[in-house]
């Protein structure tokens, strides 16, 4: 009997899942290292550089289809040296060379496949390229034999395009002759004005959403327009954030039986998603639909943000607390075949008058709705939606009463399917962002549970994803910690600590926000221009070091670095950290100028260094009843709600929804009363704060003016109105 034995390649002994899929092609693949570019040099090849990440649809595609073919692995053997790179454990990788493709060509995605000289200089980027030439794209073959023949016979070409690419990218991130951080203006109120303004041009408001197909959720957009709707009252600010959560909650781009969002809509009617599922998303959108319900009041944001905290604690969350990065798109080979329903397959699991509400309600056709993607054709089976016309009249949600048990048996149906991957590596700044969206979620949703899953999340990354020093890691998977961490480790992890204090008052969390936030400026801070830069000052030395402020799909680290330094500097008195604030907002504000609508978590940070901004410190016992009243008014969580309606207090609306309880810029504190409150400690303005009469007593400042002291809840709402 013959036996053969199976490829093996250096990506055998790596820990991220993308890689460990490729350990078994016939690409002579290296991890990033060293190692790639000492054998590059000593035999005079160039470096194919492939980036991806374990649940891109493409990039399965690409390997399916030229790097499982030992033709073209022998091919691609023989001309280069092979480096596969996990933009998710490398970021830095990711954003260097995205950068340059977008230069070379535009526009970029993954997977992203860049030549580069041995030293780790690019001459060409691609995203997906076809085995062979196809509808006028050339093929991994034809620009194999392309590159090495002009490698051997007239490098020093490629090695000027290399030259000039490279010249070109570290001109861009070079500091400008005579600019220090003082010298330039900081941005002000006009670019939040802006930054709307772009975003309402963009706006599709029959369907949501901004711009046409795909569509992203980008969450961040509508937490800016929810801040800019609280302080300008206009009501399409608020119609703009309400119109796309709905959308995006009716439509295919949401799993209905499970729960949780996919990650872009490959149409514009949010019906067919690209169906892999992040954790950032999940956490960003929670964050979104949380603080939505907050402004409204409406229950199906709160119930939406359940949802995807609910799929996110099934089917997310590592046994030691922490979060998984993602799922696959794809199952049996094929996209979304996890997801999908033919009709026979929701006969058989539903009764009969259960599946006609489903196939009625939920648009699902004996024919099928959904078309796969490379050939358009239709193969029977079914997104399971909601019409617009639930978003009118009657929401969506209303169905749920009898929607809850048939969803039910939908989903014990659908666990017996072959599951989709699942990249099991954890991330420092993506569980940071889930540690944001847990403690908010707790305190304006009232669950102990989210405050308790957040602080679980904190205590493993805290404890196992750093270093000797102290010093965060960014990913942790198989027993290992490993990779500097970046600027997004630190913000986001900072960031989900300050939430973390806010829901729960354990003074260690605001300490440990503290001790990151030192770190992050002693380590990532540039002196020359402003801003924290990607990568550490003793990190590796690549191509260049990035320093970002875009807020893609992701919100760039120096956004959330802003918003966390203006919220520790109101929290502790620290004006240091205020003032690093408005350094790095003069670092960008050229960039930002330019596009402002790009950067709209920035602009959250920005809403609240242009105030109103609130400080407010309750002195009361914990869990005493004054002082959890108090408390529950400033997260607006139900029973002060149901209260206030009670009493007839009119509140200002916008577009007939807007709520006081909506604070977004305010910060808070609890001070036990007594002498030695850690608190005191990090915040020392705090300590003379003291209980007038023995009752819970709220310390209102706004805008660095303060109020008297209040001993009520409505005295101390109304000193919060805007």
């Amino acid at each position: 009997m013959m036996t053969t034995t199976k490829t093996i390649n250096r990506l055998i002994d790596e820990k991220s899942p993308y890689l460990l899929q490729h350990a078994h092609n016939p690409v002579d693949w290296y991890p990033w290292g060293e190692e790639a570019f000492d054998r590059a040099r000593a035999e005079n090849k160039p470096v194919f550089l492939s980036i991806g990440y374990s649940t891109c649809h493409w990039c399965h595609v690409m390997e399916a289809e030229s790097f499982e073919d030992k033709a073209v692995a022998a091919l691609m053997n023989d001309a280069f040296v092979a480096i596969k790179v996990d933009r998710e454990e490398r970021p830095d990788l990711d954003n260097i060379y995205m950068d340059v493709a977008m230069r070379m060509n535009g526009s970029g995605g993954w997977p992203l496949n860049v030549l580069l000289t041995p030293d780790q200089k690019p001459f060409f980027a691609a995203t997906y390229i076809p085995k062979e030439n196809r509808f006028g794209m050339m093929g991994l073959i034809a620009l194999t034999e392309r590159v090495r023949d002009l490698w051997r016979d007239t490098p020093d070409n490629l090695l000027q395009i290399a030259d000039k690419i490279t010249a070109a990218v570290r001109l861009a991130n070079a500091p400008e002759e005579g600019e220090t951080p003082e010298s330039g203006s900081a941005l002000d109120a006009d670019a939040l004005q802006l930054a709307y303004d772009r975003l309402y041009v963009r706006f599709d408001p029959e369907r949501g959403g901004f711009g046409d197909a795909p569509k992203f959720p980008t969450p961040h957009h509508f937490t800016f327009l929810l801040r800019y709707w609280a302080r300008t009252g206009d009501p399409e600010a608020l119609d703009m954030v309400e119109t796309t959560l709905r959308a995006m909650r009716r439509g295919g781009i949401y799993d209905h039986v499970g729960f949780g969002f996919h990650r872009y809509a490959t149409d514009a009617e949010w019906l067919v998603p690209h169906f892999e599922k992040m954790l950032y998303d999940q956490a960003m959108l929670a964050i979104a639909y949380t603080e939505t319900y907050v402004a409204t009041g409406k229950p199906e944001y709160a119930q939406t943000a359940r949802e995807i905290l609910d799929y996110v604690l099934r089917d997310m969350r590592a046994p030691g607390g922490g979060f998984y990065s993602a799922q696959d798109a794809d199952s049996e080979g094929v996209e979304g075949k996890f997801y999908l329903w033919s009709e026979a397959e929701l006969r058989q699991a539903l009764s009969r008058s259960d599946a006609d509400f489903v196939m009625s309600t939920y648009n699902a056709t004996p024919e099928g709705n959904f078309s796969e993607e490379a050939g358009g054709q239709c193969l029977g089976t079914n997104i399971l939606h909601l019409s617009p016309p639930f978003g009118q009249d009657k929401e969506p949600w209303s169905v749920s009463p009898r929607w809850e048990p048939i969803r039910q048996a939908l989903f014990a149906a659908r666990e017996k399917r072959i599951h989709p991957h699942k990249d099991d590596k954890i991330l420092t700044d993506w569980n940071g962002l889930m540690i944001v969206a847990l403690a908010k979620a707790a305190q304006a949703l009232d669950e102990p549970d989210y405050a308790n899953a957040a602080r679980d999340a904190s205590e493993f990354v805290l404890s196992t994803l750093t270093d000797e020093n102290g010093r965060l890691l960014h990913r942790y998977r198989d027993g290992e910690a490993a990779i500097q961490g970046t600027v997004e480790d630190y913000a986001f992890l900072t960031w989900g600590l300050i939430e973390l204090y806010q829901a729960t008052f354990e003074t260690r969390y605001l300490e440990l926000a503290l001790h990151l936030q030192d770190q992050l400026v002693t380590h990532f801070w540039d002196d020359a221009e402003g801003g924290f830069f990607m990568t550490p000052d003793d990190g590796e030395t690549l191509l260049t070091r990035p320093k970002v402020i875009y807020d893609g799909a992701i919100p760039s680290g120096n956004s959330v670095a802003m918003l966390n330094l203006l919220q520790l500097a109101r929290m502790t008195g620290r004006m240091d950290y205020e003032n690093r604030a408005e350094l790095l907002s003069k670092a960008f504000a050229g960039d930002v100028l330019r596009v402002p609508a790009g950067y709209t978590q920035l602009m959250v940070a920005l809403d609240l260094a242009v105030g109103p901004s609130f400080e407010v410190v309750i002195v009361g016992q914990p869990g005493a009843e004054d002082t959890e009243a108090m408390l529950a008014a400033l997260r607006g969580v139900g029973e002060q709600r149901g209260a206030r309606e009670q009493r007839g207090v009119k509140e200002q609306r916008g577009a007939g929804e807007q709520r006081r309880t909506y604070v977004p810029n305010k910060v808070v504190l609890l001070r036990p009363p007594g002498d030695g409150a850690p608190i005191a400690h990090l915040a020392e303005f705090t300590q003379p704060y003291g209980q007038l009469d023995g009752k819970a007593t709220a310390y209102v400042c706004r805008d660095r003016q303060c109020q008297l002291p209040a001993t009520d809840v409505e005295t101390m709402m109304a000193l919060l109105e805007t």
